[in-house]
């Protein structure tokens, strides 16, 4: 009865979305607090019975319950215990099941620390926040059911998909969803914002933390996705530009513009409309990422493969969503007060600049991603839309973007003086030149590229320095230096470093596809590999072709690495396991291919060289720390104190009324 318990479950939390969503927005249109109250029990609810339904499928899994559907297609007797709970997501029905508990979390988050917030406020971000709950909530109970049972149940099940049986997966989609749906935060606060029409700087204060605690974890989700994508596929790619992988890049850079874009709302009250129009466009495109992953359009590593009906309905949710969203924000638009002035040279303007060029790349993306499925739905065609297009045109694109990153946080609000500017900048740009310039001689080869991003990413650096050294100027000491300065400075020293580490290993990789017998050596960025032949390896649910490669330097040993090809006893797949040797500077990787011979003694083997490719995470994890350091900031704390005296007074006259 465990699976029927699931599915009552998720029926009362559909019921508790209904409440939470109809009964609060009602109120705060009414002026009825009674009503408004309701917002934050069913908020609870909802989160209670969306959980006890997660823990259904959860036990269903360890249980290795093959009368379910979910399970019998998703996992295996001998998979390990682990992977049966990563499986529970390894599915459209589980990972929609994950999406609606993660968007439960966030709600009951808001639940939570919304205390001294206006009570209609919240009753109208928490009521937004239900509807968005019962689009999903309802999908799966009418078309993705994860407790669909089948009668008798197969003796095994069909296994989880190979390449997501790596704990890269565990922790990737989890994070990835607290990307997407923290969105929805966002997106709840400005519609509510829209509904009341108080478009001030409390509101943008009240929603940046939430917009940059969700970045953070978006953030962390794509780094994630690529790390894993570098270490299972295969090939030795990090990036390669999919359709799912824009799908979550798309949000990204639109949640970047809306957490520059509400730093100016809070502090000057300008951008009102724009941030608001980004805040809904950063949530649309979460919602366009789970159409492509779940409407089987698209063919990718990352997409689960579902019927059409699924896809019609996820379509027409976000039609509805943007659609509504949209309409709303042109009906309250022309009543939104502008903020403060400002000069075409000050903080205000290059954030402006620096917006433009991020939505205008979030458009070049969704182009090189739609436009194949468009030609394909006219029948005109297979048109496939790779990494030469995206490199061409998103370079261009993002390289402005991240010179202004350096200037802007070191301009004056409202305006500022170019000279007094450049004064203080020619030392940082003049080092930031001699650097793109002379680093790349250096190393193997001279290329324009290398000297574009290696400018760059010193040209942050040095923006960065000079931040702090002006700001500690002006108090006692640096650990007195807010969070937000330092979470904001911290993220942009970890793009620098992730620049770095994408310029050089863009440009300075090495690839060797070889044919080894055993005992063959091959040479590789001054490291000598020798191949020692393969052995037979029984896994838990696998049976597997170990090399072993031994990686000499000068004459000395230094390491072995031992790749792998993988049979998986259920769905006979087979797969490619590499071998990696991290480290701070360069990684060796190497991959097998296939056998060459009935013996298994010669291989084709594929060996990469991947300088500062770790570089890229290392600079990812930076952006993370630095989002959470800024949404935590004192200030967000102060101010709600400040303004609890004030919701104490707008609640009890709400009540009289």
């Amino acid at each position: 009865m465990i699976p029927e318990i699931g599915t009552f479950a998720l029926i009362i939390s559909l019921l508790l979305a209904v409440v939470q969503a109809v009964l609060p927005l009602a109120g705060a249109q009414r002026r009825n607090a009674t009503w408004m109250s309701v917002a934050r029990p069913a908020a609870w609810g909802q989160f209670t019975f969306t959980l006890l339904a997660y823990g259904c499928l959860v036990h269903a899994f360890l249980g290795n319950d093959f009368t379910v559907v979910n399970v019998a297609s998703n996992s295996y007797s001998d998979l390990p215990a682990l992977y049966r709970i990563t499986a529970t997501w390894g599915s459209h029905e589980g990972s929609l099941l994950l999406w609606s508990l993660i968007l439960a979390t966030w709600t009951v988050a808001v639940a939570r620390f919304s205390r001294t917030l206006p009570l209609d406020m919240v009753a109208r971000v928490l009521g937004v926040l239900g509807l968005v709950s019962i689009g999903f909530l309802s999908l799966l109970l009418l078309t993705s059911s994860p407790f669909e049972r089948q009668f008798p149940g197969p003796p095994e099940g069909s296994d989880l998909n190979p390449l997501l049986q790596d704990w890269g997966m565990i922790i990737h989609p989890p994070m990835l969803y607290m990307g997407y749906v923290g969105f929805a935060v966002a997106f709840a606060f400005a519609v509510a914002a829209l509904l009341s029409g108080r478009l001030d700087a409390a509101w943008a204060r009240w929603s940046r933390p939430w917009a940059t605690v969700a970045w953070a974890f978006l953030t962390l989700g794509v780094a994630l996705g690529s790390w894993w994508a570098y270490r299972e596929l295969g090939w030795g790619g990090w990036w390669f530009w999919d359709p799912v992988e824009n799908a979550s890049f798309m949000p990204w850079l639109a949640g970047t513009a809306l957490i520059h874009s509400l730093a100016v709302a809070e502090k000057r009250g300008a951008f009102k409309a724009w941030t608001v129009l980004l805040a809904l466009m950063t949530f649309s495109l979460s919602l366009l990422g789970t159409f492509l992953v779940r409407s089987g359009v698209l063919s990718s590593v990352h997409a689960f493969a579902v019927d059409p009906e699924r896809g019609a309905y996820i379509l027409g949710f976000m039609v509805l969503v943007v659609g509504g969203s949209l309409a709303l924000f042109a009906w309250r638009s022309p009543r939104m007060i502008a903020g403060g002035a400002f000069t075409w040279f000050s903080r205000e303007s290059l954030l402006l600049a620096n917006n433009v060029v991020l939505v205008a790349s979030v458009a070049a993306v969704l182009l090189g991603t739609l436009y194949p499925l468009f030609i394909d739905a006219l029948g005109m065609g297979k048109l496939s839309v790779g990494p030469p297009y995206f490199n061409a045109v998103f370079v261009p694109l993002i390289t402005p973007a991240l010179f202004l990153m350096g200037v802007g946080p070191l301009l004056r609000w409202k305006g500022d003086e170019l000279p007094h500017v450049l004064v203080r900048l020619r030392w940082a740009l003049g080092v930031a030149v001699a650097t793109g310039l002379l680093l790349p001689l250096t190393l193997e080869g001279y290329k324009p590229w290398a000297v574009l991003g290696l400018g760059l990413a010193t040209w942050i650096v040095l923006t960065v320095l000079i931040a702090f050294r002006e700001r500690v100027k002006h108090r006692s000491h640096w650990a007195t230096l807010p969070r937000a300065f330092w979470g904001m400075h911290l993220a942009h020293l970890g793009l620098a470093i992730g620049v770095a580490g994408i310029t050089l290993v863009v440009n300075y990789e090495q690839e060797l596809d070889v044919r080894m017998n055993v005992g063959d050596q091959t040479q590789m960025a001054g490291y000598t590999l020798t191949f020692m032949g393969t052995r037979q390896v029984d896994g838990p649910n696998f049976q597997a072709t170990r090399g072993t490669v031994v990686v000499s330097r000068n004459g000395v040993e230094r390491y072995t690495l031992q790749p792998e090809k993988r049979i998986y006893d259920a769905s006979r797949s087979v797969m490619t396991e590499a071998a990696v040797r991290p480290s701070a500077f360069s990684d060796l990787y190497v991959s097998l291919g296939e056998p060459l011979n009935p013996q298994l003694t010669t291989w084709a083997v594929r060996v990469y060289y991947k300088p500062f490719i770790n570089w890229l995470w290392l600079g990812a994890f930076l952006m993370v720390v630095g989002g959470f350091l800024a949404a935590f900031d004192r200030r967000y704390r102060i101010g709600a104190k400040l303004r609890a005296p004030a919701t104490s007074a707008a609640s009890a006259a709400a009540q009289g009324a």
